[in-house]
Parts: structure tokens; C-alpha cells; sequence
């Protein structure tokens, strides 16, 4: 059973950091594509980051420059360092799991971890 299990989040004050984390366990970590989602109150789910299997980066507009996502396969973990964080970053993170595959269902998502980005 494939399970994913967000951690890191919390209160932070505006220009802030945080590093989420998310461990995975019951699938082959190093295969799957990882990436992070974020949903706002009263807003759609959005893709923040993704990082492929073969480690390729790449971001949303909104937080290049600001966010990093990597890997550690070695842990099957997947991060999140955010930097010089924003009110408007306040959101529930979701982590997913997807197989680089388009012949694939594979697709696990956490339960999400809170953000809130406040003075």
C-alpha cells in the first residue's frame, strides 16, 4: 500500500522559511515522479513543484526563485524549502506521487500539511 506523509509545516511570519518534507514507503520511490500541490481556501488545487524521477526540477511561476524542490532516494523523501514566504503562500501542501508513465494509474496523494504565512 502506497503511502505518503507530509511533515514540516506550520506558522511562519512573512519573509520566512520552512522545508516540508514527505516521506514515502510502499512503492519504489526512485521510479516515481514527485511533486507538491497546494490549495488555498475557496481555491483549486495547483501544482507548486515537480521533480521528475530523473531529478529534473521545475516550478511554478509564482514560486521560482523563492521555492526548491529535491529528492533523496536514498530516504524516500521528497522537499520543499520555501523561502521569503508570502501571505498568499498560506495554503494546505499536498505531496503526489505519479509514475512518469502515461500508460500509468499510479497517482497517491498525503494528507496534506498547513502553511500560514502571517505576522
Amino acid at each position: 500500500q502506497a503511502q505518503l506523509v507530509e511533515s514540516g509545516g506550520g506558522l511562519v511570519q512573512p519573509g520566512g522559511s520552512l522545508r516540508l518534507s514527505c516521506a514515502a514507503s510502499g512503492f519504489t520511490f526512485s521510479t516515481k515522479d514527485m511533486s507538491w500541490y497546494r490549495q488555498a481556501p475557496g481555491k483549486e488545487r495547483e501544482l507548486v513543484a515537480k521533480i521528475t524521477a530523473g531529478n529534473m526540477p521545475n516550478y511554478a511561476d509564482y514560486v521560482t526563485g523563492r521555492f526548491t524542490i529535491t529528492r533523496d532516494n536514498a530516504k524516500n523523501t521528497v522537499y520543499l524549502q520555501m523561502n521569503s514566504l508570502k501571505p498568499e503562500d498560506t495554503a494546505v501542501y499536498y505531496c503526489r506521487a505519479t509514475s512518469p508513465s502515461v500508460l500509468s494509474r499510479f497517482a497517491y496523494w498525503g494528507q496534506g500539511t498547513q502553511v500560514t504565512v502571517s505576522s
